[in-house]
């Protein structure tokens, strides 16, 4: 199974990567598949690619969700 993720882009580098935090982890990954990424911006992550952007909002549902599944409640 894979699994796809919402993070928020911390920091742009050079060369298409920029730092994301992942539960707490930065991270550095790939954001050469998505349009004009600016620092802020949430995207789907997807085994080190930023594979699409979404807003602020549906980042912090999806988040909840996989906090509860992460903690075995119901949804």
């Amino acid at each position: 199974m894979c699994l796809a993720m919402p993070v928020r882009i911390r920091q742009l580098l050079p060369d298409d990567m920029a730092v994301v935090d992942v539960d707490g982890v930065s991270r550095e990954v790939s954001v050469a598949l998505i349009d004009s990424p600016q620092e802020g911006d949430y995207v789907i992550l997807h085994v080190g690619y930023a594979i699409g952007k979404l807003d602020a909002a549906e980042a912090a549902r999806t988040l909840a969700l996989m906090d509860q599944l992460a903690a075995g409640e119901q949804a």
